[in-house]
């Protein structure tokens, strides 16, 4: 089997994925735009040939690295990336070299474009905001509050993460909305929902059946951490509720996903809203059709005792789950800011959860406005303790 991963030097945890694939059998093929002496030793051992591009933006550069690839070694079987970025570049390579495990060209946008993923939702019957182009025009934006009230949530039809999100609370921010922001036609405006946040983490075989599934608890506001330099705090569950399961599934059969780690996100709703739902229901966010960002994956193995970038690499190479889970855990992460002093310092951090603590980074700086500068990890027993540790690491002075 040939398998080219795109950029498998970032994230930088991404050689995991690499590494098992090489341990399964699996020939091993990167590309991307970085020196082969930076790549991390163990990615270099892992891959079979590495082909460096001047830039992964330039498409006919890529193109001629994966035809070098297809002359040396033959059909190319799987072509990946697992990073939102490059998904739509993933497609269209696949389309070009007709690659069949994964999404092409076709079916993109109904993965890239919140507009696009709310006709499947509602095709496939599942809760989700009420949503209008911004393209319709303020007027037509202002009927839609009508319905809706304020305050509504503007963000890029194509975005990633919470880039670019507005929150609208009155006429005077729409109108100041459609003037100041130059892109505001490539937008989408939605009704706001309250709530936590909660996502469907799986890896889905090749008929379209999860062989692993695990639940995550999110901050209510990305965007607030983005915009208000917050700290970020979340944690892996130990448990899935039967609605979020059940949810999760419809929503990888309705969006037609097979062969992919995905990452749904849902609102679990802090009130009852008219059509739909009542305290505690699950509402559609997103979908997110590669692993969730960040050291998400590592949290996820710390709190079930197992490893998924195994149990993907299984599913590439053998359509089936080979690793077992063990002894559950919660598994939390909270970060911290320069910019900001704390009652506790560093040191008495790794003090009082030095036995429990699985990770403790400075973080890449393209991470920092969503997820800070300092990370804390830690595995605990309860959500009581993931609550005191939070407490802990971002109390300030």
């Amino acid at each position: 089997m040939n398998f080219i991963f795109i950029s498998p030097h970032f994230p930088h945890t991404y050689w995991e994925f690499c590494q098992r694939l090489s341990q399964n059998g699996v020939t091993v093929l990167g590309i991307a735009d970085a020196p082969y002496d930076e790549l991390k030793p163990e990615l270099r051992k892992s891959l079979t040939e590495y082909y460096r591009v001047n830039s992964l933006e330039n498409y006919d550069e890529v193109y001629r690295a994966v035809a070098y690839f297809a002359f040396h070694y033959g059909r190319i079987d799987w072509i990946e990336s697992n990073n939102e970025y490059w998904l739509e570049q993933d497609a269209r390579l696949r389309t070009d070299f007709n690659v069949n495990t994964g999404i092409k060209s076709d079916r993109i946008l109904s993965i890239k474009e919140k507009s696009e993923m709310k006709k499947l939702y509602i095709e496939g019957g599942i809760p989700t905001a009420r949503q209008i182009l911004a393209s319709a025009g303020k007027d037509s934006v202002k009927a839609f509050v009508v319905e809706t009230g304020y305050p509504i949530i503007a963000k890029p039809d194509k975005g990633v993460g919470a880039n670019g999100t507005y929150k609208i609370n009155n006429e005077a921010e729409l109108d100041g909305f459609y003037t100041n922001e130059p892109h505001a036609n490539d937008y989408v405006i939605e009704e706001f929902i309250s709530g936590d946040i909660c996502s469907y983490d799986a890896v889905i075989n090749s008929k379209g059946d999860p062989i692993f599934e695990s639940m995550t608890a999110w901050p209510p506001s990305i965007m607030d951490i983005v915009n208000h330099q917050l700290e970020l705090t979340y944690y892996i569950d130990k448990t899935m509720p039967d609605a979020l399961r059940e949810l999760g599934r419809r929503t990888v059969k309705t969006f037609g996903v097979t062969r992919r780690f995905v990452h749904l996100e849902f609102f679990r709703l802090d009130r009852k809203r008219e059509g739909l739902g009542d305290v505690g229901d699950f509402v559609a966010l997103e979908v997110n059709m590669r692993p969730a960002g960040g050291y998400t994956p590592d949290m996820i193995n710390f709190a079930h005792s197992t490893d998924v970038y195994k149990i993907w690499a299984d599913m590439v190479a053998f359509d089936e789950r080979r690793t077992n889970e063990n002894e559950q855990y919660y598994c939390a992460y909270a970060s911290r800011r320069d910019i900001y002093n704390y009652v506790h310092t560093h040191e008495e951090v790794l003090s009082r959860y030095q036995d429990r603590m699985v990770m403790c980074e400075r973080l890449p700086e393209l991470w920092k406005a969503a997820m800070g500068q300092q990370m804390y990890t830690v595995k605990l027993n309860t959500v009581e303790e993931v609550k005191e540790f939070i407490e802990f690491v971002t109390s300030k002075k």
